[in-house]
């Protein structure tokens, strides 16, 4: 009677050690699957990395320009004053002149003009030359000298005083008999006539482009030229 009565009391006792194992086990299942927060746990294969500072924007500011030399508008020399040499930590060799420390020319200064070895100024090009002025009755009046066909010359006057429809004219020391009359003169169509009394055409003459009149006496045909 006594071994039937510890059999189930050692059942018992082994039940009652299992009960705070499957408390343990199903408080554990609970916590696994529950609704509660989840967390990455860091992977051992890979570190964490730092998290990034914030950013902050800086306020933004505007500069004028610093002038030729590379200084900056605050520290600027003065107008006329040498750019800066090498040694100068605001030397900038792009600037014509800053390598030598020279100065650049001021607003309205004219630039150095270039001299030989015997301190003569150069020029450029060719000298200005008087260009021959057109032909037109204005640059007809004056005095000429006449040339002949006979070698010899003689003066001819054309004045700008009005005779009628022509202007008045003169010669002296003429050999050809035609010119010793002429009275009048006119010109049209780019030629000087050269009238006797009477209104007779004694010699035609047109310019020749080198401020001289060439042209020939209108009776015999001789040639007539006529020069300042």
């Amino acid at each position: 009677m006594t071994t039937m009565k510890t059999a189930p009391t050692a059942t018992l006792a082994r039940a009652a050690a299992l009960v705070p194992l499957l408390a343990l086990a199903a408080c554990a299942g609970s916590q696994r699957f529950g609704g509660g927060p989840v967390t990455n746990q860091p992977s051992y294969g890979q570190p964490a990395l730092p998290s990034a500072p914030p950013i902050s924007s800086a306020p933004v500011t505007s500069e004028p320009l610093p002038p030729p030399g590379g200084y900056p508008a605050a520290s600027a020399p003065p107008a006329g004053a040498p750019l800066p040499g090498p040694e100068d930590p605001f030397f900038d060799p792009s600037v014509g002149g800053a390598a030598q420390g020279q100065p650049l020319p001021q607003a309205g200064q004219q630039p150095e003009q270039l001299r030989g070895g015997g301190g003569q100024i150069a020029t450029l090009g060719q000298s200005p030359t008087t260009a021959p002025r057109p032909a037109s009755r204005d640059n007809m009046v004056g005095g000429w000298t006449a040339r002949e066909a006979t070698g010899g010359s003689c003066r001819v006057q054309l004045s700008s005083t009005p005779a009628l429809d022509l202007y008045r004219a003169s010669s002296s020391g003429c050999a050809n008999k035609d010119l010793q009359k002429i009275s009048a003169w006119d010109f049209r169509d780019g030629e000087v006539y050269l009238y006797q009394q009477g209104g007779t055409v004694a010699a035609r003459l047109r310019s020749s482009g080198s401020g001289a009149l060439d042209g020939a006496v209108t009776k015999s045909g001789a040639s007539l030229s006529m020069s300042r």
